[in-house]
């Protein structure tokens, strides 16, 4: 069977690439011009307006200003680390009586930050050096920011591809060459992954599986895999094939798509005594957190306070009027030279000092990483990174470890061109096919009530996932179904209800790109949450803190429940308990309780982007022991994947009773 050339294939990902790319900067500039500076606050891609704290110089040496939101603060933003950024200013002013159903003109700064970090509603950005602070101190109360379109990403994507393509004779070429051969029976090409005769290692405190892909890490010479679906520890067995493989090796890179997946993998490993360099800034800001980012870590050396003090010398003698004169050239070159001095010098302690260096994908590409090499790289959340992503990685190791699940999230892609294409598809993903020797399942999950498992294991993994002897059982009422489907089609509004038409009816369409809502569904959902915290009790509730999770795969139908449940009085005692969101945001988290409302209700069957399953997969593996849906059965299931959930659902039922009265 004949084979796409590994040059070939990269060549195509960089025209799939390239596709995105115009794809989201188009994007951009039709949100930018055409969509208004209330929709972007909604949306969570601009705070408006902004207070201006204090600014100062960082550790690294950047101007940096600190800005918090003073409006919207319930609202969730897209704001994290690394992101870069724009200001701008309200014009003309606004007055409370202007702002009422009127749009707001507003005017850029012609200079763009980025995220240093944000906590909250305070946020950090540093800014170019020379950038007139003066101008954003003084905007009247009119001061905003918005994200901006993310070029250094798409370049260090481009880059990396382009050194792949281009490697010869080196690691890079064999790994390229390797990923992207298959393996057959009849194959005469050497390009297998290779693997050692190492004595296997004991880990009694692991279970089989998680023990035998530890094991099949530390042999791998080339590539492994360790395929983690939910609730099956994926975590645990990667910090622990770290931990073993620290054994063998100085130093090890370790990478994730996400900021939130380097803090929970590095927070664990610090949790084992593993000393941890996380090269860029935590999600969430606190002291545990900080102690082991590089900038915490450099301002804390014995040498920082002297350098500090040249820094300052060096932008005291730029802002002199003798600047230009040769004794003053004399002067600036004696400091440049002693605080680069002092700079190598810290970071050739910090870096000898770690045995783990942590980064984002995008975070590998650091000027701090430029000449830094790994035997191993350890790749979390694989399966949700573009495979340009982990090409700025990979050129700085011999062999490469994945961790992830391609069953569940997949990487964003907003260009359905260049998704139908095949950009969506993960370097992961490509190794399970052409090398599933190299891959181990974790088989035993340790979160879900059996039930609620079984559906997940026997349509997206065979039926090999089990669940772990002391969960199997787990309820939160005694003969409680785990899985029930409230179906929202027999629904009517009772006479005299304070719902309108349109809550009566299905689904609705909101803006060009918000998405879709339906009103009586989230009704519903709220009433079945409220039937279902009244069989509980309140005092049991509130004392065992049983959690909830509101998932939506509509942003709009998340914010509209939000909106319901603060109105509502009977959840006020919950409300800390119940986190509503999209199932991307529930990614990797867990709750005792999980209603899930699937919005899509239409005459033509039509599901949107509840066709990609593996997000289906996400929202119904996030609870421990109670799952509720909510859908119109006739518009989902006319596809197959929700047909045979609806008759799981309905097979677990110890009678039929009807949901219509």
């Amino acid at each position: 069977m004949s084979q796409t050339s590994p040059i070939l294939e990269l060549q195509r990902q960089r025209m799939l690439l390239e596709i995105e790319y115009y794809t989201e900067k188009e994007a951009f500039r039709r949100q930018t011009e055409m969509i208004g500076l209330r929709r972007k606050v909604k949306r969570g891609d601009a705070w408006f307006p902004l207070r201006v704290g204090k600014s100062y110089y960082n550790s690294l040496n950047q101007l940096a200003v600190e800005v918090h939101r003073t409006a919207d603060e319930e609202i969730e933003h897209n704001f994290e680390y690394g992101r870069p950024v724009c200001f701008f200013k309200a014009i003309p002013p606004l007055t409370p009586s202007k702002q009422e159903g009127k749009e707001t003109n507003i005017s850029y700064f012609a200079f763009t930050g980025m995220v240093s970090y944000v906590e909250d509603d305070r946020m950090v950005v540093t800014v170019p050096d020379g950038t007139r602070l003066a101008d954003l101190q003084f905007s009247d109360g009119q001061l905003g920011i918005q994200l901006f379109f993310d070029e250094t990403s798409y370049r260090l994507m481009f880059d990396a591809l382009e050194r792949a393509i281009n490697a010869r004779g080196n690691r890079q070429a064999y790994l390229r060459d390797l990923f992207y051969t298959r393996s057959s029976a009849n194959h005469t090409s050497n390009l297998l992954p290779l693997t050692s005769n190492l004595p296997t290692v004991s880990l009694p405190w692991l279970n089989p599986t998680q023990e035998r892909a530890v094991n099949e890490v530390l042999r791998a010479k080339d590539v492994a895999i360790v395929h983690g679906p939910p609730g099956t520890g994926k975590t645990t067995t990667l910090v622990e094939a770290i931990f073993e493989t620290l054994h063998r090796e100085s130093q090890v890179l370790v990478c994730a798509q996400s900021n939130m997946a380097v803090d929970w993998i590095s927070e664990r490993l610090v949790d084992r005594g593993v000393s941890v360099l996380r090269i860029g800034n935590p999600t969430r800001v606190n002291d545990k957190m900080l102690s082991f980012t590089y900038e915490r870590r450099f301002e804390a050396h014995p040498d920082y306070p002297q350098l500090w003090s040249i820094r300052k010398a060096i932008r005291e003698l730029r802002s002199q009027c003798k600047r230009g004169s040769e004794s003053w050239h004399q002067k600036m070159d004696r400091l440049k030279s002693r605080a680069t001095e002092l700079e190598i010098r810290i970071n050739a302690e910090l870096f000898d000092e770690a045995r783990v260096i942590a980064c984002t994908l995008t975070g590998a590409a650091n000027r701090l990483l430029e000449r830094q090499k790994f035997h191993t790289l350890f790749i979390d959340e694989a399966a949700q990174a573009l495979e340009a992503a982990c090409w700025i990685a990979i050129r700085k190791a011999s062999r490469v470890v994945f961790a992830g699940d391609h069953c569940q999230l997949p990487p964003t892609v907003k260009s359905i061109a260049a998704l139908k294409a095949g950009l969506g598809k993960t370097l992961m993903e490509r190794i399970v096919e052409n090398h599933p020797q190299a891959v181990t399942l974790l088989e035993v999950q340790y979160r879900m009530n059996e039930e609620i498992m079984r559906f997940s294991s026997d349509w997206f993994y065979g039926g090999r996932v089990k669940s772990a002897p002391q969960i199997k059982y787990r309820s939160i009422l005694d003969y409680d179904i785990p899985i029930e489907w409230r179906d929202t089609r027999c629904e009517e509004a009772p006479s005299g209800s304070p719902m309108g038409e349109s809550e009566r009816g299905g689904e609705e369409f909101v803006g060009e790109t918000f998405g879709r809502i339906n009103k009586r569904e989230a009704t519903l959902t709220l009433e079945e949450l409220q039937r279902y915290f009244t069989k509980i009790g309140k005092t049991r509730i509130l004392e065992e803190r049983i959690d909830v999770g509101v998932i939506s795969p509509y942003r709009a139908q998340v914010q509209y429940l939000r909106q319901l449940i603060k109105k509502q009085e009977f959840f006020k005692p919950y409300r800390k308990l119940i986190t509503v969101n999209t199932v991307d945001g529930f990614q990797g988290q867990e709750r005792d309780v999980i209603v899930i409302s699937l919005v899509r209700s239409n005459d033509e069957g039509q599901i949107g982007f509840l066709r990609d399953l593996r997000r289906m997969n996400v929202a119904i593996t996030r609870a421990r022991m109670k799952l509720i849906i909510l859908g119109d059965p006739d518009t989902l299931t006319r596809h197959p994947f929700y047909r045979k959930l609806w008759e799981y659902v309905e097979g677990l039922k110890e009678e039929s009773p009807q949901v219509c009265t």
